[in-house]
């Protein structure tokens, strides 16, 4: 019995210690929190920022990503536009109406991108905002960029969480 009994310990301690390890979720800055709207659903980006090169810089062109659900379902798309397209059809467009700098170097920029139906009824229809947190890569190419490879595209990859907000009445 005493043998186990310190590996019980260990064990306990070490599940202790591995959940104390996971940081807190940075908080979201207010300029990305909308007034009148409240979250709605949280999804996970996985994929791309696909990125152009124009005269001796790499441009910005388009995300490619799939979005799960907390609990690991197919929640959508999301692609230029930039457009979130959920299972069902159903689609939204968004455009970029304030941005605060990611918490981790070489993160892309946190967003909140205002939206509009781009297409059917259905489970993204109601969405009016989106806001991208939780960054990590996507960002640009340092260099690499020159004469030789204008035209070319490059992708980075990237995760993001995506809420997705509606109006709170």
């Amino acid at each position: 019995m005493k043998k186990t009994l310190p590996y019980a310990l260990s064990a306990t301690g070490l599940a202790l210690a591995a959940c104390a390890s996971t940081p807190p979720e940075p908080p979201v800055p207010a300029n990305l929190v909308p007034a009148g709207e409240k979250p709605w659903l949280r999804v996970a980006a996985r994929g791309v920022q696909i990125y152009e090169c124009r005269a001796a810089e790499w441009v910005f062109v388009a995300p490619e990503a799939v979005l799960t659900t907390t609990g690991g379902q197919s929640a959508g798309k999301h692609y230029a536009g930039p457009r979130w397209e959920a299972t069902d059809g159903s689609k939204i467009i968004g455009s970029v109406k304030a941005r605060a700098d990611a918490p981790l170097v070489g993160a892309i920029p946190w967003l909140l991108l205002t939206t509009k139906p781009d297409g059917g009824d259905g489970r993204f229809a109601k969405v009016t905002s989106v806001q991208r947190i939780n960054t990590v890569g996507g960002v640009a190419p340092a260099g690499g960029c020159d004469a030789a490879t204008v035209g070319s595209n490059t992708r980075v990859p990237y995760t993001a969480d995506y809420v997705l907000l509606t109006p709170t009445s």
